[in-house]
């Protein structure tokens, strides 16, 4: 399968010898760039961790949380690395860090699990959204309706425990590839359908009874009341990328 870069104005194909890279600095007038621009603005720092300041993680929003990286000594760096694992356990402090990875640069954060030092890739301040636009206005809430959901947060109380979620999409997809492999018929399961809107006293006295039966509630119920996912930014937030770092 080949794939062609069309221009949308024209709708035919567009040959690579007449695509430019530009940046617009005002409407309809644009700074040509050729490869050498962008390797004049290349950050110092290639496969180099840069500490800056030392803060106690606690502080670190959770937020601004981006990707994890296991950080690995090179070849003859292990004392070093030793040396910096057990004064980062002493200290109870994360090393605030920039670093350069595919000619861009980040923030992160340094800190020691389980006798490993793990790079938390940082958001800068300005890339992360401002909650200003979506916070709901203050509202009057009725008593009977807070005690209901402060018993509903209250029922589902527990301890962390990572290891007892599991990627149920993945293991569908996987009984979906082996009835196909058998030669089966794979059909898509009927939608239900939706419920009638409740108010949210109804709703959150339902979910209190499902929970003390050991039961989750609907899982479009947050749908049903207003309730509505916004993402902080796009993240890819697979952990256990290696990173190395040297003396």
């Amino acid at each position: 399968i080949g794939y062609q870069k069309i221009c949308k104005l024209e709708e035919k194909p567009v040959p690579d010898r007449e695509i430019v890279k530009a940046f617009e600095y005002r409407k309809g007038e644009y700074v040509y760039m050729d490869d050498e621009d962008f390797e004049a603005a290349r950050v110092e720092g290639y496969r180099t961790i840069d500490i800056t300041d030392f803060v106690p993680y606690e502080q670190i929003d959770p937020i601004y949380f981006a990707h994890t990286y296991y950080v690995a000594p090179q070849d003859g760096s292990e004392k070093v690395y030793a040396l910096l694992v057990q004064a980062m356990e002493r200290s109870e402090l994360a090393a605030i860090a920039k670093f350069v990875m595919r000619d861009r640069q980040y923030l992160g954060a340094l800190r020691v699990r389980e006798g490993t030092i793990t790079l938390e890739q940082l958001y800068f301040a300005d890339e992360v959204r401002p909650v200003d636009e979506i916070r709901p206005k203050r509202q009057r809430l009725d008593k009977r309706e807070l005690e209901l959901a402060e018993q509903l947060i209250d029922s589902f109380g527990g301890d962390w425990e990572p290891e007892k979620y599991r990627d149920t999409y993945r293991d569908a997809l996987c009984q979906v590839i082996e009835a196909k492999r058998k030669g089966k018929d794979v059909h898509v399961a009927a939608e239900p359908e939706e419920e009638r809107p409740t108010d949210l006293l109804e709703a959150l006295r339902r979910s209190v009874e499902a929970s003390k039966g050991g039961r989750r509630p609907s899982r479009n119920g947050s749908r049903r009341h207003g309730l509505a996912q916004d993402d902080r930014r796009h993240a890819d937030l697979r952990g256990g990328d290696s990173l190395a770092v040297s003396s």
